[in-house]
Order: structure tokens, then sequence, then C-alpha cells
């Protein structure tokens, strides 16, 4: 078997640790530690988070993305391919090696998507893109951690607290979506988000377009 190379290291602001970028061949890995953050070969998760996205507002004139954490471009550039050329993305990524691997040794993977007129980067930390502005955003799309335990940094907890929560609902428009990925169901974060007054739906998805591990979308809608 081909073994891994170590490509690049990067750290993540607070206390998050660092980030590993590994190769095998034509298959890359990000890990927080001996964890597995994301992986080039299960893409389909990240993808339905744009799919489910496009089903819920996808015919609003000018629609507003905002996506948190770049990660490997899947959800972004699957939100290129459905929404219309009228629509807006931004992209939160907290680690600028994140962004400097996609326009690196990951641009086999992102292509040109960053270089998309309808995107701009935010490069910040997403909670801050969240509470900049009322009823700024069509959909808001968190895949910024293993899920809504702040695995690889603990100050995304704040996003889904109930303050947290409460912040993206009122950055969201009227019918507007939060959507939060996770590797694991999370029975006590399904009943935050309903506290917290959204319209919640519990989604189950495939790591690898129809195969692999379940990952979980929750799909919390601002009524």
């Amino acid at each position: 078997m081909i073994p891994w190379q170590h490509l690049d290291t990067a750290q993540v602001p607070g206390d998050g640790g660092a980030l590993k970028l590994m190769r095998r061949g034509d298959e890359y890995s990000i890990m927080a530690g001996p964890i597995e953050l994301m992986n080039s070969r299960l893409s389909g998760s990240e993808e339905a988070m744009a799919a489910l996205a496009f089903q819920r507002i996808g015919d609003r004139p000018g629609a507003r993305v905002l996506i948190g954490g770049l990660g490997m471009g899947f959800t972004l550039r699957a939100a290129l391919a459905a929404f219309g050329p009228d629509a807006r993305i931004v992209v939160a990524e907290l680690v600028p090696a994140v962004v400097a691997w996609a326009r690196g040794p990951l641009t086999g993977l992102h292509g040109d998507s960053l270089d998309d007129p309808r995107v701009s980067l935010h490069l910040g930390d997403v909670g801050e893109a969240i509470g900049a502005g009322e009823a700024a955003f069509d959909a808001i799309l968190l895949d910024v951690d293993n899920g809504p335990g702040g695995l690889s940094r603990k100050e995304n907890d704040g996003l889904y607290s109930p303050a947290g929560l409460a912040t993206a609902r009122r950055a969201l428009r009227p019918g507007g979506v939060l959507e939060v990925w996770s590797s694991t169901r999370d029975h006590a974060f399904t009943k935050r988000l309903q506290r917290a007054g959204y319209a919640v739906e519990e989604i189950g998805v495939r790591a690898h377009r129809g195969r692999g591990a379940r990952h979980v979308i929750w799909m919390a809608v601002r009524p």
C-alpha cells in the first residue's frame, strides 16, 4: 500500500491545535491529531448540504448563501453548480493555510471555484460573518467541525449554543435555512434547535454518494 505523505501543517487559531494535510497517491486527507476531518474520496454529505439548500431556497432571486468552512471545497463547488448566476456565496474560512492549500496542492479538487464572480471569501471566524447583519442570508451552511461538539476548536461551541443559534436565526431571511453537518447524531442538539425557534429536520446522508458511513445534516428553517 502507498504510504501517507505529510504535506503541510497549519495552526488553528484559538485552542484548535494543528491541522495536517496528508496525501496518499491521488487521495488527500485533512487531520486534526489522529482524527480525520475530511477525505478527498468522501464528498457525498458535503455536496448534499448544497443540494438541500438549493431545494429550499434555490428559486429565490439573488439568493445569498454563507458557507462556514472551505475544507476541500465540495460544498462550494456543489453550490456553484446548483445556483444561478445571480446568487452570491460567501465562504468563511478561519485557517489561512486551508485557502492556500485550495490554491496549491488541492487545486485539482477546488478548480477555479474561489475565482468565480459569485464567490467572496471571509477569512476569519464564521461567527463574525453570521453576526454582521440581520436577515442577510437565505442559507447558512455550517461544516466547521465534526458536529456541534466543537471537536477541532472549542470556540466553535458558541455557534451551537442557544445564543449562537439565535444569532444565526436573526441572520436568516424569513424561510431561510440553517444547515449543520455532523459525523454523528445528537438528539440534544435537535431539541436545542427547536427551542431556538427553528422548524427542524434531521437528515441522514451517506459519506460518498449513496454509500459509506452515514452522516447527519440538520435542516433548521426560520419560520
